[in-house]
């Protein structure tokens, strides 16, 4: 009988089977939440595009009640942020970028109404899905973008 007592005492450790399927569940698990916390840094990255964007709209409008025109396309948002007799500190501090650190496009006129600013999410080009997707002021909701 001693001997069935010391296996008993000996056995300490995990084997390498236990270790290995412990190692894989705790993988599947990473995995898992890795891919649900993506999804939420994504969309918190475009409400914070949509966000600036809304801001830049209303700079725009204020643009236009004070000088009775959008900026040019050439000056673009940078016009926001020259100081002037109207504003002393400009209607913006500095030119924004998007999240992704792309500068903002500025079309006037843009192609639903008098201007357009887009930023062209994490690839910065035309079009895309999920982190690429374009997000305009076009497609902002009428109580943030006002109606030219």
């Amino acid at each position: 009988m001693p001997f069935i007592g010391s296996l008993k005492a000996q056995r300490r450790a995990f084997t390498v089977v236990e270790l290995m399927v412990v190692i894989v569940i705790i993988g599947l698990l990473a995995g898992v939440v890795t891919i649900s916390v993506r999804s939420y840094l994504i969309r918190s990255r475009q409400n914070v595009a949509k966000m600036e964007i809304a801001k830049i709209c209303q700079a725009l409008e204020t643009f236009y009640a004070q000088f009775d025109r959008y900026p040019t396309n050439e000056k673009g948002i940078a016009a926001l942020t020259e100081k002037s007799t109207a504003f002393a500190d400009g209607l913006l501090s500095k030119v924004p970028v998007d999240p992704w650190g792309n500068a903002y496009e500025y079309q006037s006129p843009g192609r639903k109404g008098a201007y357009e600013v887009v930023s062209y999410g994490a690839d910065h080009r035309e079009g895309g899905t999920g982190a690429d997707t374009d997000i305009s002021s076009d497609d902002l909701s009428d109580q943030i973008k006002p109606t030219p």
